[in-house]
């Protein structure tokens, strides 16, 4: 089974079995891909939305069906912002406990929200809630979506984890192509506004742009 979420930099071995999901962007050059997972949300997207622009920085949106049907209007900034979007469930669901028509199905329905609030969607990209699929769910979605994991993993969402270890977890592990996942979420909320405007900030210093996937 696919559990991602256990590093901040998920081992070679990991890569190589479900290579067919993309971990990181392959690049030599300054660029890094900033990722939110789980909104929008009106407590925290808006804030993630502004240091974005503030750094005239891009980002990939990995949104919950439920919550652009409850936010349209942050939904739609999002698109006018320039932003690109993924799915990431109509509910959030949990791969490993959910069986296998039931999280298809979530998806689907997620998709079918982005079209109707987003009428050019047209992105493969899928991301499973928690990092988490059974293999079967990983051997049917990879030829369906581009499954979208991660290079650094801030654990924002982790209440035992410090928002100067947040900060850390991604200065000391991001570097040329990597994909990092914040979640623009009430649960990283406190996180997210401390360590989000210093990682821009820091990277932006050392030349660094920040692109969609």
């Amino acid at each position: 089974m696919l559990d991602a979420i256990l590093f901040t930099k998920p081992p070679i071995l990991l890569r190589s079995v479900y290579r067919k999901c993309l971990w990181a962007v392959n690049t030599t050059d300054k660029t890094l891909y900033l990722t939110f997972d789980d909104g929008p949300i009106p407590e925290v997207t808006p804030f993630v939305l502004d240091q974005l622009k503030k750094y005239n920085a891009l980002a990939t949106f990995f949104c919950i069906g439920r919550n652009i049907e409850e936010n349209p209007e942050i939904f739609e900034r999002i698109i006018n912002e320039g932003h690109s979007i993924g799915n990431h469930s109509y509910d959030h669901l949990n791969g490993w406990q959910t069986d296998n028509d039931t999280y298809y199905s979530n998806i689907a329905k997620c998709g079918t929200t982005l079209k109707n609030y987003y009428p050019g969607y047209n992105s493969p990209l899928f991301r499973p809630p928690y990092g988490k699929l059974k293999p079967a769910q990983y051997k049917f979605l990879k030829n369906r979506y581009k499954i979208v994991l991660w290079d650094v993993l801030t654990f924002d969402f982790d209440q035992q984890v410090s928002e100067e270890k947040v900060l850390n977890n991604v200065t000391a592990n991001a570097g040329p192509g990597s994909i990092i996942v914040f979640h623009d979420s009430l649960k990283a909320q406190q996180k997210v506004e401390y360590a989000l405007p210093k990682v821009l900030e820091h990277f932006s210093a050392k030349g660094f742009k920040f692109e969609k996937l």
